[in-house]
């Protein structure tokens, strides 16, 4: 059994984006990430400057013309046989958020252990701070966790499947619970309780909104460990020393079972 290393990150799309993604791109060009799922790359002329930045990623997937959809773009270094992109159903409030488009990336990945279906999402943000079940932007998650529930439902048995991104859902929140019960899922990062959102004096205690969720293949096994990368500030090209975001990486390795 080989381990796969995996990376997820939501990347901000806002700032010094070129400078942090070219950053991002010679740093994962050194890393033996196998997969890396990024969210907020939101332009097509962004997402071509990682791959550029790390030629070590020979397979990329991501969709749109100008703005990508849903910011959503996948790397890896084994073939990815296909992939689509879903997109949530649009739900109130009326927000700007709506502009990108959120919805989820599926991606057949052909490792040297088989294929593997990896799901890249980012779910809308909870712009109240509140994940109690009454608030609204609850309501909306739950309606974009029910559209994730079926695409993972439909997802062939035999396969295993990893979802990961930034779900803007806390560890510890109750939808988020459903979601892994009903899609029959496993939190490999479970009773974990380390922001994975960068914290700032109008947020000193931010929840952990990133996630990495497996589901075994039938009749097999699905184990691995993750933790947190990309914490510290880095030096950019101009010798700027920068957060590559405002968010912190996930990093997961999986081993699955033959």
């Amino acid at each position: 059994m080989t381990a796969l290393r995996l990376l997820t990150m939501n990347t901000l799309f806002t700032g010094d984006v070129p400078a942090r993604l070219g950053a991002l791109g010679a740093a994962l060009d050194r890393s033996d990430y196998d997969v890396v799922c990024l969210q907020e790359v939101m332009f097509r002329r962004n997402a071509r400057l990682i791959p550029h930045a790390a030629p070590a990623y020979r397979h990329c997937a991501y969709s749109g013309t100008v703005l990508l959809k849903g910011g959503l773009v996948l790397l890896s270094r084994w073939p990815i046989s296909r992939w689509r992109f879903v997109r949530y159903p649009m739900t109130g409030p009326v927000r700007g958020e709506l502009l990108m488009r959120k919805g989820a990336q599926l991606a057949c990945v052909a490792t040297p252990d088989g294929e593997l279906v990896v799901v890249n999402t980012h779910l809308s943000a909870n712009r109240d701070d509140d994940w109690s079940p009454t608030n609204r932007y609850t309501r909306i998650a739950r309606a974009e966790l029910a559209r994730l529930t079926g695409l993972i439902a439909a997802v062939d048995p035999s396969l295993p499947v990893v979802v990961v991104g930034d779900l803007n859902l806390p560890r510890d929140s109750v939808a988020l619970a459903d979601f892994v019960a009903t899609a029959r899922l496993r939190d490999v990062l479970a009773g974990d309780t380390r922001p994975t959102y960068r914290p700032t004096p109008q947020w000193p205690s931010p929840p952990a909104l990133d996630h990495v969720l497996v589901r075994a293949a039938a009749g097999k096994t699905l184990t691995g460990d993750a933790d947190l990368v990309f914490q510290d500030a880095v030096t950019l090209d101009d010798g700027r020393q920068a957060y590559l975001s405002d968010h912190y990486g996930v990093q997961a390795r999986l081993i699955r079972s033959k």
